[in-house]
């Protein structure tokens, strides 16, 4: 029993967490000292990590998912030694890797967590990783706050958990009891903790989380057990310092000099660094997966809908890259994931309707060198927003495919119709934003996503569509395709996706009046190619942008966007988009009743130049 050492350890964790944010004059000192003891043990003799290499594949994992106790976890970098007493006091600062919460700036993060309710999500995609793709036994920790216990994307990953049977996935949860405003929901009613995780399959390990040798015992159980195991924790907010102990209003409160001068002397003052050998992990070399035979990539010389072609496409990659793994929202007959599950089962993870936790597992997933694809209804990716956006924070490479985009879903109605997708994706920090038009396109943009790092948003469409392109068409990130064009064009139609087929109409009805246009597809919506639209800018009237999307963020506002970025003075541009509520109804039908079929467009085109129609007999 290591009790002196991890009292020492904890002393001086709860010293560190005071010092850097009284430095920083702003930060969560309370948060932190409630979870240095059980921290403090974790470190000193479970957490099996080798911190001069934190690449090492057998390193357990440990996340922050109470990420606004950074002072603590940035407390255990110092006391390794990774950060020096002189990086340890720039947190907070500008130009500093210590941030407010972690992110992976520092090798030892490997996911962003603040957002609350996010890191135990990352933790089932870490701990599926090295469980079912890799076959390592290493254990992924994840701290919890009680507040963030309120988060209902916690029992999505709690629930999934439990499912997948994640025997080296291991929570600690902090009950200090109190949260930013007050009390939380259950105040210490550790008894409700452990039976709600029980309801959701977990094993719950009841503790008083000040007390070393209980602390130490649930670990033992915990790394023994055969699934997903929680410790839920009692302890103090502020615990050490007479004046915060279990006292409200000091949440996100730093220490004056004054106040943490007072706190070292409780704390037994300023002492030497904790001299002490943190255990190391065990060499496991893990297991290969099966390796399905090769397949080709799929060519389409039939209409075929977007969606499929994703899928289809995805399966074939599958056999080619070994990296690869994909999962899905219980919509898998929809996007064709399901295609990847009959080629590769064991590179196929049904997560169901949990859209958050998808996002997050896929976070986890590829902070282990894995590559994930994760496809539902555009319109429900939108749930999962937060979770995209701190995976940007993350500095995730992952692909998101959303199908049944735009009114040409059809009968189906508004609730299923992805309207606000490229708003929101456009948004992401760093995101590509892709809208392919038919299946060769398609595919390979999927080749070209499973290529490129960041977060990756591939829109897909229900309807079938024309082969446009043949299969050997190039279209690479950033580019667009001129689709018609002349010395004579008097203006510009810009199109992605089903409105593609749309400008292309009416570029016929057009050119029989004698009225000739350019047709852009710009399937890469971010980003976008800049000298296409320049070109067209210069050398037409104008342009018209078709979208099957709300007018808000969508193609139009990139196409203006870019042009504005250019620098250049803007042309004449008129937008057509979704811009009423739609019903049910055909895809032509709800097309052209939001005013993006191939006779608005014409109608469009004629008022940009000034051409009436011609009189009907």
């Amino acid at each position: 029993m290591n009790s002196q050492l991890w009292q020492d350890l904890a002393r001086q964790l709860r010293v560190d967490s005071i010092r850097c944010s009284t430095a920083a004059g702003s930060g969560h000192p309370t948060s932190s000292l409630s979870a240095a003891d059980l921290m403090a043990v974790l470190l000193a003799s479970y957490l099996r990590y080798d911190w001069q290499h934190p690449e090492r594949v057998d390193n357990d994992q440990l996340i922050f998912s109470k990420g606004h106790a950074s002072p603590l976890l940035y407390s255990m970098f110092r006391a390794v030694g990774v950060v020096s007493e002189e990086e340890f006091l720039t947190y907070r600062k500008l130009g500093s890797r210590l941030q407010g919460h972690p992110a992976p700036v520092l090798p030892w993060v490997k996911v962003a967590t603040g957002s609350l309710g996010q890191g135990i999500g990352a933790g089932v995609g870490m701990a599926l990783a090295a469980q079912y793709l890799e076959g390592r036994a290493i254990r992924v920790w994840v701290l919890l706050g009680d507040s963030e216990m309120a988060e209902g994307s916690v029992w999505e990953a709690f629930d999934a958990a439990a499912g997948l049977k994640l025997r080296n996935l291991i929570a600690i949860i902090d009950v200090n009891r109190l949260g930013q405003t007050g009390e939380t929901a259950l105040g210490w009613n550790l008894a409700a903790y452990a039976e709600r995780a029980r309801a959701f399959g977990w094993r719950p390990l009841v503790i008083d989380g000040h007390d070393y040798p209980a602390i130490a015992a649930a670990y033992e159980a915990a790394i023994a057990g055969d699934g997903p195991t929680v410790i839920v924790a009692r302890t103090l907010k502020g615990k050490g310092v007479s004046f915060l102990e279990d006292r409200n209003g000091w949440h996100g409160r730093a220490l004056t000099p004054e106040e943490a001068a007072r706190a070292y002397q409780e704390l037994g003052g300023l002492r030497p660094p904790v001299q002490f050998t943190p255990p190391l992990p065990n060499p496991q070399p893990g297991h290969p997966l099966p390796a399905p035979p090769p397949q080709p990539l799929p060519t389409f010389h039939e209409p075929i809908a977007t969606r499929e072609a994703y899928g289809r496409t995805l399966a074939a990659l599958v056999t080619q890259d070994p990296t690869l793994v994909v999962l899905d929202a219980e919509v898998g007959n929809s996007t064709y994931s399901e295609l990847v599950e009959r080629t590769a089962p064991e590179r196929f993870f049904q997560l169901y309707i949990r859209e958050q936790l998808m996002v997050a597992a896929a976070v986890g997933l590829q902070s282990r060198g894995w590559k994930p694809f994760a496809a539902t209804f555009g319109a429900f990716v939108t749930r999962a927003f937060d979770f995209i956006r701190m995976a940007a924070i993350s500095r995730a490479t992952l692909i998101l495919c959303g199908s049944h985009a735009g009114v040409s879903i059809g009968e189906d109605g508004p609730s299923q119709m992805a309207l606000e997708d490229l708003a929101m994706m456009r948004a992401v920090a760093g995101s590509t934003v892709l809208y392919p038009c038919d299946g060769n396109q398609t595919a390979a943009l999927v080749r070209e996503a499973a290529t490129h790092r960041g977060i990756v948003y591939l829109r897909t469409t229900r309807e079938k569509t024309p082969p446009l392109y043949p299969p050997d068409e190039a279209f690479p990130i950033g580019g667009a395709k001129v689709l018609r064009q002349s010395e004579r064009d008097r203006a510009t139609v810009v199109a992605a996706g089903v409105t593609v087929f749309e400008a292309l109409r009416a570029y016929e009805a057009l050119r029989a009046e004698g009225l000739p246009i350019r047709v852009i597809d710009a399937y890469s919506v971010k980003p976008l190619d800049r000298q296409v639209l320049l070109a067209a800018a210069r050398e037409t009237a104008g342009l018209v942008v078709a979208e099957d999307h709300h007018p808000e963020g969508g193609l139009g506002s990139a196409v203006l966007d870019c042009l504005a970025d250019a620098g250049v003075a803007l042309p004449r541009v008129t937008r057509l988009a979704v811009r009423e509520l739609p019903g049910s109804g055909t895809p032509a039908q709800l097309r052209a009743a939001a005013g993006i079929d191939a006779d608005h467009i014409v109608a469009a085109v004629r008022a940009l130049v000034g051409v009436r129609p011609a009189a009907q007999p």
